[in-house]
């Protein structure tokens, strides 16, 4: 196996590694590369979590075989370099869907693994990992193919991928009713009023666009998509246009944010609209702007994720107030309801809601997030590991309380730490409690 010196970075860019990578393309070469150090995929992943600084790392980008499908039941074996945005397009026109689509296609059905990743039919469907039917892992003291509900099946679900490395997995694939969305889109004047709209819905996926500008009367302000599967034409999505260089620090200076926002909120009349969409736009909204991370300019941006339980509406508010006032948000902004749905002991979703902001790379947004961090450990919530990269040990321990479990789960199958990354070494999740 080759390996080759390189610098890399996770999907915010503010964090970087250097290190040694290789590109399986047999999977007979994994069990050799499992006793070496971890793996990662597309790099999706905002901060640290598929880092491995001075380390080797192997990219199972090119190990991407879909080796059997069931259509009476339903079930997809993969191997973990397979991205679901691949297996949208080659399945929803014949009727299915994977169960749990994230924001971008380009993640990796191992990533979707390792981060137990849910989506906008979260609270009707729950999580990724709560539709994996079998996984096979190389471990780096060996092959394991762990059983469903299992100590080992629980600390690989949202596991980070510490326990080794997923060769490829079996997935209880979804039904629909074709390629096409029908997506019904209305205003949300204010918090409340958005909360009451996504609560209220009964459609198989929701979720909100919140202006994160927005201030006073209007503050939590956005729009509500609500979307279900059906049959139809409508034209390809458009072929995704590149961002061909770090934007100036202009390009999402607060002044242009608000404006953006505005219009963006204005582009739904008051008595909102239904639209047809692709699929792909409607799930993957962003991946038509290929590389639209580097609009952060060079020195990337920040994520920060929280979830907090139904009954923190205060808490949302004042974080919302927060934000706004530090005009430092981008026009990224995502609110969702979670269901109680997770597969994994550090699976990320809880039941309530989910807010996503992203934010330059500066001090002072390192320094809103803390604070952001600190408002959501009091409010019961806790950080989603895909998006971080600032927290520290002390928050997440006391937000995953299951983490002594996976910990001794992981330390059983790898005692050396060879699995070990850089957000495993920075949040210290391998030291002992």
């Amino acid at each position: 196996m080759r390996w080759k010196q390189a610098e890399y970075a996770g999907w915010g860019r503010a964090l970087t590694a250097r290190g040694e990578i290789a590109r399986p393309e047999r999977a007979r070469d994994l069990p050799a590369l499992a006793a070496l150090g971890p793996a990662m995929g597309n790099r999706r992943s905002y901060g640290d979590a598929a880092l491995n600084s001075g380390g080797r790392i192997a990219d199972l980008t090119r190990l991407d075989r879909i080796t059997g499908f069931d259509p009476e039941t339903g079930i997809l074996e993969a191997e973990a370099g397979v991205t679901l945005g691949d297996l949208t397009r080659h399945f929803a026109p014949r009727g299915w869907l994977p169960p749990v689509l994230p924001g971008t296609g380009f993640a990796t059905v191992g990533g979707a693994i390792a981060m137990d990743v849910h989506g906008k039919n979260h609270h009707g469907t729950g999580s990724f990992g709560q539709h994996v039917t079998a996984i096979a892992l190389e471990t780096p003291t060996g092959p394991q193919t762990p059983e469903p509900g299992t100590p080992l099946f629980r600390a690989t679900l949202g596991g980070l991928g510490q326990t080794g490395i997923v060769t490829r997995a079996s997935i209880a694939m979804k039904r629909c009713k074709g390629d096409v969305m029908m997506v019904t889109e209305r205003r949300a004047p204010d918090l409340e009023t958005h909360l009451a709209l996504i609560e209220r819905s009964e459609s198989t996926y929701v979720v909100g666009w919140i202006d994160a500008t927005a201030t006073g009367g209007a503050l939590g302000r956005g729009i509500v998509e609500e979307g279900e599967t059906g049959p139809g034409l409508v034209p390809r999505p458009k072929p995704a246009r590149r961002v061909p260089m770090d934007a100036p620090g202009l390009a999402l200076s607060p002044l242009v944010v608000r404006n953006f926002n505005a219009l963006y909120y204005g582009r739904v009349p008051r008595s909102g609209r239904t639209v047809v969409r692709p699929i792909e736009t409607f799930f993957f909204p962003l991946d038509k702007i290929r590389d639209w991370n580097r609009l952060y300019g060079k020195r990337g941006f920040h994520q920060f994720q929280c979830a907090v339980p139904l009954s923190e509406r205060g808490a949302l508010r004042t974080m919302l107030e927060r934000i706004a006032r530090s005009g430092l948000a981008s026009p990224l902004a995502v609110l969702k309801r979670l269901g109680p749905g997770r597969a994994g002991h550090l699976s990320f979703p809880m039941e309530g809601w989910t807010l996503a902001v992203d934010f330059p790379n500066r001090a002072q947004a390192a320094a809103l997030i803390a604070v952001l961090e600190d408002m959501t450990l009091d409010a019961g919530g806790r950080l989603y590991l895909a998006k971080d990269a600032l927290a520290r040990p002390e928050r997440i321990r006391a937000m995953y309380p299951e983490h002594g479990a996976w910990l001794e789960e992981v330390s059983r199958v790898d005692p050396d730490g060879v699995c070990a990354t850089d957000m495993v070494r920075r949040l210290k999740l391998r030291a002992p409690a």
